[in-house]
């Protein structure tokens, strides 16, 4: 016999659940410092560069 589960507790769990994804994308996004925020945009900036420098120009 299968297993009797309330939905309404199920469906709560299920949003709880959702929450705790987002509060840790939220940490993850919101929770830097400016000098950690400042260094990562530079990392990025210097990644962009040498990728682009990199690249081969097209023939025309």
């Amino acid at each position: 016999m299968a297993e009797i589960i309330n939905l309404r507790n199920a469906r709560k769990q299920k949003a709880r659940a959702a929450k705790d994804v987002q509060a840790a994308q939220n940490r993850v996004l919101f929770g830097q410092t400016k000098a950690e925020k400042l260094r990562q945009a530079a990392e990025k900036a210097l990644a962009e560069k040498r990728i682009e420098g990199h690249k081969k120009d097209e023939p025309k």
